[in-house]
């Protein structure tokens, strides 16, 4: 339950979407914050970037989340937006696996305040590949869940025009298939699966962490000030190894801080916790 002192229990907020992410965020927010959300589709957000790279991206991650948030408060007339934004790549420590990174960005206008919740995670069917045969369409597509989970097909060497997105089912996918060989002067067909989150099961799942984090960082108020989102500034390294006991790369302290007025606060873990020598790097390295 949200707390009775909440900045936004009785108050309206507006999703902006056309991909169906009410689905998984609506329940959370409405459910932790006392707060309405309203969902707008009125507005086309792949103006502002598709992972089909026909339109790019303008900006980072969070300022396209910015943007869609305030642009559906523009539209509803209200001071209180919420956006959703996910990004695909390669994983940062291991560049052989895929990432998904996802952010919901809650942004304040009356407040001057915004609040931010993330989920990361390898736990996606991201994945692209260039095919020449039925056979090789076929294998890729089961790998990566279809057809639960959607494809993209576009033929290689061809006019960005001809781009076939949310293919749903097999009939569909060799229909496109045949038509895209056919389109390309190499001969071969370019598949990726479709990112959107309707299309795409995995995707709902990580938007959904991401809304339930940014409700974490509500109910976390500033001790100072009761501004809620008193975040997590920093992580400090050195928690001791239990056998050798030099410091190791496990958190031995985090840092909170206020948006709102600055206030900080460390918090330590427990002076008796170690960890255990097969993580340490000096016995076991």
């Amino acid at each position: 339950m949200f707390k009775k002192n909440s900045f936004f229990a009785g108050r309206q907020a507006v999703l902006l979407t056309k991909h169906g992410k009410e689905r998984v965020i609506k329940p959370v927010f409405e459910k932790n914050t006392g707060c309405r959300l309203l969902v707008d589709t009125s507005f086309d957000t792949d103006l502002l970037g598709t992972f089909t790279r026909e339109v790019p991206r303008k900006g980072t991650q969070l300022e396209v989340a910015r943007r869609k948030a305030r642009k559906g408060m523009e539209l509803k007339g209200l001071d209180l937006g919420l956006a959703s934004e996910g990004s695909f790549g390669p994983h940062p420590m291991s560049p052989f696996l895929p990432w998904n990174l996802e952010m919901v960005l809650l942004v304040d206008a009356r407040e001057n305040l915004e609040i931010c919740g993330e989920y990361a995670s390898s736990q996606t069917n991201y994945a692209q590949i260039t095919v020449t045969t039925f056979l090789e369409a076929e294998e890729f597509a089961r790998r990566v869940k279809f057809p639960t989970h959607h494809l993209v097909l576009q033929p290689e060497g061809a006019p960005d025009s001809f781009l076939v997105k949310g293919i749903d089912s097999w009939e569909g996918l060799k229909k496109a298939f045949k038509i895209g060989l056919l389109q390309s002067p190499m001969g071969k067909v370019f598949l990726e699966t479709d990112m959107r989150a309707h299309a795409n099961p995995d995707r709902m799942v990580a938007i959904q962490k991401a809304t339930e984090d940014l409700v974490r960082k509500i109910k976390e108020q500033c001790p100072k000030c009761t501004t809620p989102g008193f975040s997590v500034v920093e992580k400090k390294r050195g928690l001791p190894c239990e056998a050798c006991g030099l410091p190791t790369r496990e958190v031995a302290a985090t840092v909170f801080r206020c948006a709102r007025c600055g206030f900080t606060e460390e918090r330590k873990e427990p002076e008796d916790k170690k960890v255990a020598a097969g993580r340490c790097d000096y016995c076991n390295p």
